[in-house]
């Protein structure tokens, strides 16, 4: 019996590793006999956890477009730097204006008789008459300013200080405001004619025939007379203005 027991206890021991080895298979055939579970499947659009990751849904626009809307994930765009400011140019001062030099007297003109040499056309009550000139305000009113007729600028049209014009109606010649009219255009103007002794008859624009000529010293408008009492009373000479 002494003899018998170490190898009573070696079969001891390969009976135990046996059992062991048997009840290991059991579990792992347990554990294969089990159902398979169902794998979860991503879902639509997985959420963005950062880069790296695949997304299955289309592709968002770019956080650069204004149509991105903001994910949950992403840190918020830092605002972009501000453009820079031109600095603001003073302009620069011109030089003051110098004052302008005064506009030069326009030249006068007065119209003188040629066969009364001592008379000239005088602005009397707003009619023009033929008178001697001899006071400071009577050379005045004898003094106009010859512009280019305002039908005609071929002719002549004759302007008083006041800035009237001399214009012909019922005949007689007269100062008067202008009224802008066509009438008062053609009154206006008349159109120098050569005469004797360097002289000048002046003709009605719009009475062609009829001209300037003085009777009993009041400038009026009167047919044309082949005499020569007719001939020297609408002769005149153009002079510098007496004043």
């Amino acid at each position: 019996m002494p003899e018998n027991t170490p190898r009573a206890r070696r079969l001891g021991l390969a009976a135990a590793l046996a059992l062991a080895v048997a009840a290991a298979c059991v579990t792992v055939t347990a554990m294969n006999d089990q159902p398979t579970r169902t794998r979860a499947t991503a879902p639509a659009t997985p959420p963005d956890n950062g880069p790296g990751l695949l997304s299955f849904a289309s592709p968002s626009p770019s956080p650069a477009s204004p149509e991105a809307p903001a994910t949950a994930g992403d840190p918020e765009p830092s605002p972009p730097p501000p453009s820079p400011t031109r600095p603001k140019r003073t302009p620069a001062k011109s030089p003051a204006p110098s004052p302008r030099s005064p506009r030069p007297t326009e030249p006068r003109t007065s119209v003188r008789s040629l066969n009364y040499p001592d008379r000239y056309w005088h602005v009397s009550d707003g009619l023009v008459k033929l008178d001697p000139v001899t006071s400071p305000p009577a050379r005045r009113a004898a003094a106009f300013t010859r512009v280019k007729g305002l039908a005609d600028p071929r002719c002549y049209s004759f302007t008083t200080a006041d800035g009237s014009y001399l214009r012909h109606r019922d005949f007689l010649l007269r100062a008067e405001p202008a009224d802008g009219s066509p009438l008062f255009r053609q009154d206006a103007t008349f159109c120098p004619r050569p005469s004797s002794s360097g002289a000048v008859m002046l003709e009605s624009v719009n009475y062609p025939g009829r001209f300037l000529r003085h009777r009993n010293f009041q400038l009026r408008l009167d047919p044309y007379q082949s005499t020569g009492l007719y001939r020297a009373d609408s002769a005149f000479l153009l002079v510098d203005g007496l004043a």
